[in-house]
């Protein structure tokens, strides 16, 4: 696989969480703020649309960066318990 195939299945993946992301402050007693983790969304979303501009540009290392960054923020929040998501699942060539 290139790594302009790596970074577009990683766009790709941020692209599908983003889009059915469930925010869940309030819940569990998180003590976060909606605004705070809007903000960080939207940074991830920010760093989504970097990684496409450098993939678009052939600028793959910088895409794949920028692109890690996302997942990185996603991660956070999933793992704080202030979003609900599930990553796609990894499709294999097993017979």
């Amino acid at each position: 696989m290139t790594l302009e195939q790596i970074v577009s299945k990683y766009i790709a993946s941020a692209e599908h969480v983003l889009g059915r992301l469930q925010i869940t402050v309030g819940e569990d007693g998180l003590h976060l703020s909606r605004e705070t983790v809007l903000e960080v969304v939207g940074l991830a979303k920010a760093y989504l649309q970097d990684a496409k501009y450098y993939r678009d540009g052939k600028r793959f290392d910088v895409s794949l960066a920028s692109v890690a960054y996302c997942e990185g923020l996603l991660d956070a929040l999933k793992m704080l318990g202030a979003a609900k998501f599930e990553w796609p699942a990894k499709k294999t060539n097993k017979p």
